[in-house]
């Protein structure tokens, strides 16, 4: 399981950002977050995931701490995954950085083997979504943060992502946390809602 409880957040001292949020996700679970831009969703989810920490509260991951080294069983994906990858090495280096064992991803993701020679920028931005979810598609990974990861893809390239990766979070009981402005397609792609943000 992993909790958030009772998190404090500020970027400002006297303006709290985030003030005393709890949420639960379960192995398996898919929990939808609206909420419209700027109201701390993404800051939420990098809390989540270990790269931000909180002012108050506590993130807990199996009623323990985040680990401090080694791969996280939470991992993030960003709407824009380009910021999050190497440019000075090709696809390759950067999958078997976080996924040792990808092959079936590149198929279901329809990933071509050549663009594993190439560098990020040789890329589109949807190609480039399907690398960062098929780096994080790994066995260590037990949480995913998925931010946004959708919101700027053409609607081919939106369907072949949630038709993939869906079925690996049930299947290998993963816990997902999907981030969007969208509600209409949390509500199609979730167990549940919450609205912690949508009036904020």
């Amino acid at each position: 399981m992993l909790e958030a409880k009772s998190l404090i957040f500020r970027y400002q001292p006297a303006t709290p950002l985030l003030e005393g949020i709890n949420l639960t996700i379960h192995p398996g679970e898919i929990v939808g977050l609206p909420g419209a831009s700027g109201c701390g969703k993404s800051t939420f989810g990098r809390l989540l995931a270990g790269y931000l920490s909180p002012q108050g509260g506590k993130v807990l991951y199996e009623n323990s701490p985040l680990p401090n080294s080694g791969y996280c069983p939470v991992q993030m994906v960003f709407q824009h995954p380009e910021a999050s990858m190497n440019p000075r090495w090709k696809i390759k280096k950067i999958l078997t950085e976080g996924n040792q064992d990808y092959t079936a991803q590149l198929q279901q993701f329809g990933i071509h083997s050549s663009w594993l020679e190439r560098y990020p920028h040789e890329l589109s931005g949807g190609e480039l979504q399907r690398i960062a979810l098929t780096r994080v598609m790994t066995n260590n990974t037990r949480y995913l943060i998925a931010d946004e990861i959708t919101a700027s893809l053409d609607p081919n390239t939106q369907a072949l992502i949630w038709q993939n990766l869906i079925p690996w979070i049930k299947t290998n009981q993963i816990g997902l946390l999907a981030i969007s402005h969208d509600e209409n397609l949390l509500a199609r792609i979730s167990d549940r809602l919450v609205h912690t943000f949508a009036t904020q």
